[in-house]
């Protein structure tokens, strides 16, 4: 039976300051879960899981790992969800790599993302396009947070996340080329593919902010067919990663 001590710990893992001290991210889900038993199945510590679960899966828990039997209401309990699935699990809060820009790749720079379901998305595409390094603004929403984890599906355990100043990141590699998503830019159907690269994406009300629109970057822009005044931050970076990443011929 979950005490109302554990409760309290986990609920605290949704504030940024208590998952840093404990080392300890909230992971709900058998999909996601199920990807980090066969990616990282040392970084799970501890899980919660529904009897049902537990019967089918518990021979995938590393020995390391601690499993508790719980109720469908206890799981309400402890859960982020609005409908909390069979299982949820603590596992080891990520630190990345330092950065190296990859010489044959992207690198993507948030500028400001404020929605954790935005943030989760964007990250889930950069997973999806093989991006391995995401450079975050200090006042960008944490990537660890219980709701950018589950938008990203997993994927914020595959890409290294940083938090550091967009422009010394930018000044600190001035010969890679930036591209910044705005709605002034070029097209980017008049745009080839350089590698290595930045894209800004910038936040989801006010843009790319000016102080990263001064360096030396290029603005660019989906071309827009219909009626609608801009797209939503995730969809700019999945149409301009497909186009950024393709293939040179």
């Amino acid at each position: 039976m979950i005490t109302r001590s554990v409760v309290k710990y986990i609920q605290s893992l949704g504030d940024k300051k208590a998952r840093e001290q404990e080392g300890r991210v909230v992971v709900e889900g058998p999909k996601i879960i199920a990807e980090l038993l066969k990616e990282q199945p040392e970084a799970v510590k501890h899980v919660y899981a529904t009897k049902k679960w537990l019967s089918q899966f518990e021979h995938t828990l590393p020995a390391s790992a601690d499993a508790e039997e719980v109720s469908e209401q206890e799981l309400s309990r402890i859960s982020f969800l609005s409908s909390p699935s069979d299982i949820l699990s603590l596992v080891e809060l990520p630190h990345p790599e330092p950065f190296k820009p990859s010489p044959h790749g992207f690198t993507m720079l948030l500028d400001q993302i404020q929605d954790p379901g935005n943030l989760g998305t964007i990250i889930r595409t950069g997973d999806w396009f093989g991006i391995g390094h995401i450079m975050c603004s200090p006042d960008t929403a944490d990537a660890f947070s219980p709701k950018v984890v589950q938008a990203s599906m997993g994927s914020v355990f595959r890409i290294q996340v940083h938090y550091a100043d967009l422009s010394q990141i930018i000044q600190a590699h001035d010969r890679i080329t930036v591209f910044a998503a705005v709605l002034d830019g070029r097209s980017i159907d008049e745009v080839k593919p350089v590698t290595p690269g930045f894209l800004i994406i910038g936040n989801e009300s006010k843009g790319v902010s000016a102080e990263l629109r001064k360096d030396a970057v290029q603005g660019i822009t989906i071309p827009r067919l219909g009626g609608a005044e801009s797209l939503n931050a995730a969809v700019a970076t999945g149409v301009l990663l497909s186009w950024l990443t393709r293939p040179v011929t």
